[in-house]
Formats: structure tokens, sequence, C-alpha cells
């Protein structure tokens, strides 16, 4: 008995590391794969699900907020004009609160907005946005209502883009040539075999990397070592397929974990 209790009342280990994300199920993937990171080398996190995880890193209800170099640069800086992975981090670096630093960016991983177009019209258009930006006050672009895509390509104002209830609808109006172009993303899940996703070769579409924000002078450097590991393992694909078992209804924690047992963190090098 005396064994139990001095069992019982030993020394606990350190609170769970707060690793913030909204109720999206893409958001909460996110952020299980940075709280398994912390998690594979010997510090317990917690995912906390918050309406607005980067207030959490002010209150410091979070530590840790993973998101996309681009659209985390917008909450912090709206007019800035970077648009290549490397400015739009190091535009995001410079305009990062004081108390919040960023880790590594995932230089191949990215989900950034693109265009998609029928194999008849590269023909006509090619296979970069580039070509089609030249065009791009003419042409007619739809998206589905309520995903991100920018107003221009590059300093070409686009016309407002047609609204679609969802990706089906979408790509069908694409096929059918009522609209010209349709705007998907580089990690979406599910882009049809016979649309062509346009490369961005001149950054004219602003870089969306993954990138993990965390609160200054919490984390141990063996922390910050472990978040900066998912930059060398995930890849756009990978996010890709990952994103589609969560349409599919996978839990976000299960996919995460899945596919770290698949790619272990320490082994990039």
């Amino acid at each position: 008995m005396a064994v139990l209790l001095a069992a019982c009342g030993g020394k606990q280990g350190p609170p769970p590391v707060p690793v913030a994300a909204t109720a999206d199920p893409e958001s909460q993937l996110i952020a299980h794969l940075y709280a398994s990171a912390l998690g594979f080398y010997g510090s317990p996190a917690q995912v906390r699900t918050s309406d607005d995880p980067l207030a959490g890193l002010d209150s410091a209800e979070a530590t840790v907020v993973p998101g996309f170099t681009g659209r985390l640069l917008e909450r912090f800086d709206p007019d800035a004009p970077a648009r290549s992975d490397v400015q739009v981090y190091r535009s995001l670096l410079s305009a990062l609160p004081e108390g919040v630093a960023a880790g590594d960016y995932t230089v191949a991983a990215e989900d950034k907005p693109a265009l998609a177009v029928t194999e008849a019209a590269t023909g006509a258009w090619g296979r970069d946005v580039s070509a089609f930006a030249r065009q791009c006050p003419k042409v007619s672009v739809g998206a589905v209502t309520g995903v991100p895509r920018p107003s221009s390509l590059g300093t070409c104002a686009l016309p407002r883009a047609r609204e679609f209830a969802d990706a089906a609808s979408l790509f069908a109006s694409l096929r059918a040539g009522e609209i010209d172009a349709a705007w998907t993303s580089t990690a979406a899940p599910g882009v049809p075999s016979d649309v062509v996703v346009l490369s961005d070769k001149t950054s004219l579409i602003r870089a969306e990397n993954l990138v993990p924000l965390y609160r200054r002078n919490v984390l141990g450097e063996s922390q910050v070592l472990a978040l900066n590991e998912i930059a060398g393992v995930l890849d756009t694909g990978s996010l890709a397929d990952m994103r589609r078992k969560l349409v599919e209804g996978a839990d976000p924690g299960a996919v995460a974990g899945q596919w770290l047992d698949a790619h272990p963190l320490g082994t990039s090098n």
C-alpha cells in the first residue's frame, strides 16, 4: 500500500503544449500534425479548438498555431506585396507581433489557389498561369462559394468569379465551356483527371506554405526542432491525400497519426 501511495504521489510531467485550430477538419488535421511531432520528441501536446486561434497566441491560451504563410501574412500585413514562397515567408517574419515567432515553412508542401482549365484549352492558354494572365480581363472564371482565391493575377485584375455550390458543378461548367477556368488549389483533393491545373512558375499567385507560429520564450529548443521536422517530410501530394481522407469522413487526428506512422520524423536527411 505504501508503494502504491508513493507512486500515486509521484512528480507529474509537464502540461501538454496547447496547439490551437479552428473547428474546420483541415485546420484540425494541420494542428494534429504539429501536436504529433511534439509528442514524437517527448513533449505531450493537445489540440484545442478556437474560433480565433491566432488570438490565443496573444492571450497565452495557445502556444502553437499552424497555418499557411500567405493567409497569415494577409492577417498581419494585408498590404504586403510578396508572392513567392521565400518573399511571403520573409515578409511574414517581419510582420509578426512581438512575442510570436515562426518555425520553418514547408518548402515542398503548399495549398495555394490554382487555376484549372480543360486539356483542349491548353492549346490556347498553355500550361502555366502566366499566359492566361495576359488575357485575364477577358476571361470568365468560376469558383466554389467560400473558397479562397485572389482577385488578380500579378498586376492584372480578374473579372468577378462566377460562384458555384460545389466542385462537381464547377468542373461541369468548365467542361461545358461556360467558364474558361476554375479556381481550385494545389492540394485540393479529387481534382478531375480530365482537367489541367496550371503551374505558376513566376509566382503570380501568392504562396501558401504550411508554417507553425509559436509564443517566444515558451518552447524549448528541442520543441522548436520538433515543429520544424514537419517542414522536412511533408509534401503537397501527402497533404492532398490526407485532405481526401477527411472528405471521406476520416478523423483528423487519426489521419495525421497514420501519415506520421508512414513517414517517421528524424529520417528526412
